[in-house]
């Protein structure tokens, strides 16, 4: 009776109800010319959001699916393609190319940590046989951004594509895609656009698209080839999430309201607010280059994040998400992403502070909850004006 669920994982997140509304529509048949207008419509302003004129392709399926049709699309058996691995999403890359064939070369990087630019290039220049890197815009594991901007203009000297994940990155920082010579750029629908799960989302540059139809890996659903064929008569190729379409439209138009540069600004104030409050709390990051997506926290000793998660859930409605792999039990993970206004990073703080101290951890209430604030008091007005 008494609990509301307020949701702070890195996907699923808070849908606006403007959004849920638009896919509450009747469904219309997606071969009918007035659909094509609405598809128009959101491939012109998903270019707006990938910052590109190149197409951008989507398709029913979680943000993992398009991973895979790049890698489908893009490579033949036998090539090497180095993955950055420094956490479960860089895990799943390499997981992705042996599964098709490909070899893939791992560059392991500590979890917490971003992979520097210079091991990359070094990488490159050691093994002349590799044709792809692999690498996530943040690693949402462990909540690192790499330097997605230094890996570009090292992959553009050389005969090697660029492929980036920004499944929960797209819309929460910059990642101009043409403007910093990204070859390859995946997003899901879940995070930043702020939709349920179900869309997954592709753009590729010119010299990405080259490759297509040289590239030899087997690919029926995720063939580029023939949704570009549909693109060009404004369809798709085979039936697409009809009802999670149209609030993507929804979602898209929202973004171009607030606009991007906005849109970054909130982002960041927020994930700043709940850092400097995790920090007074006495409490560490787990990322040493911390993104704005969400903010990963190490958890003291002899606290047990399952225990942590599980309290916050059940007695207080508040969800956050536990860590994954090797941190499974030894983080908690807070997301800014969705429909979140400022102040839910006090609400998400405040949970904190009562789980940590409900569990046996000396915590002086309020500390983080009036960190964040003070941040927000000072910083506020900028980005709210």
């Amino acid at each position: 009776m008494f609990k509301k669920w307020h949701l702070f994982t890195p996907g699923p997140v808070p849908v606006p109800s403007r959004v849920l509304l638009a896919g509450a529509k009747p469904t219309p048949h997606h071969r009918l010319p007035e659909f094509s207008s609405v598809l128009s419509e959101i491939r012109q302003d998903l270019q707006y959001l990938f910052q590109t004129k190149r197409p951008v392709f989507f398709f029913a399926s979680s943000g993992t699916g398009a991973m895979e049709a790049a890698v489908a699309n893009l490579f033949s058996p036998g090539e090497k393609v180095l993955v950055v691995r420094g956490g479960k999403f860089g895990e799943r890359w390499g997981e992705i190319a042996e599964t098709y064939g490909l070899v893939p070369v791992f560059l392991d990087v500590s979890w917490g940590k971003a992979v520097r630019p210079e091991e990359v290039e070094d990488r490159l220049a050691a093994d002349p046989e590799i044709r792809g890197v692999l690498v996530q815009a943040h690693e949402t594991s462990t909540g690192v951004k790499h330097p997605v901007r230094e890996l570009a203009e090292i992959v553009r000297k050389r005969d090697v594509l660029l492929v980036v994940d920004a499944i929960s990155a797209l819309g929460v920082y910059p990642l101009p895609m043409d403007e910093w010579g990204i070859d390859v750029m995946v997003a899901g629908s879940q995070k930043s656009l702020a939709l349920p799960p179900g869309l997954s989302f592709l753009a590729l540059s010119e010299r990405a698209w080259s490759q297509v139809e040289r590239a030899s890996l087997p690919r029926y659903y995720f063939d580029l080839r023939r949704e570009w064929q549909a693109y060009q008569k404004e369809t798709t190729a085979y039936t697409p999430a009809v009802s999670l379409l149209l609030s993507l439209r929804e979602a898209l138009q929202m973004i171009k309201e607030i606009g991007l540069e906005r849109l970054f600004a909130h982002y960041a104030l927020i994930s700043e607010a709940c850092r400097e409050g995790v920090k007074a709390l006495g409490l560490e990051l787990l990322a040493e280059a911390p993104c704005e997506a969400l903010t990963v926290i190490k958890l003291p000793q002899g606290i047990e994040g399952g225990k942590l998660t599980k309290l916050l859930r059940e007695r207080y409605g508040v969800i956050l998400a536990g860590g994954q792999g090797k941190l499974k039990g030894r983080v908690v993970r807070i997301t800014h992403m969705g429909h979140q206004s400022p102040l839910e990073v006090v609400l998400a703080l405040s949970a904190l502070e009562v789980g940590l101290s409900e569990l046996g951890y000396p915590v002086k209430m309020g500390t983080g909850v009036s960190r964040a604030l003070e941040v927000i008091r000072e910083k506020g007005k900028e980005v709210y004006a």
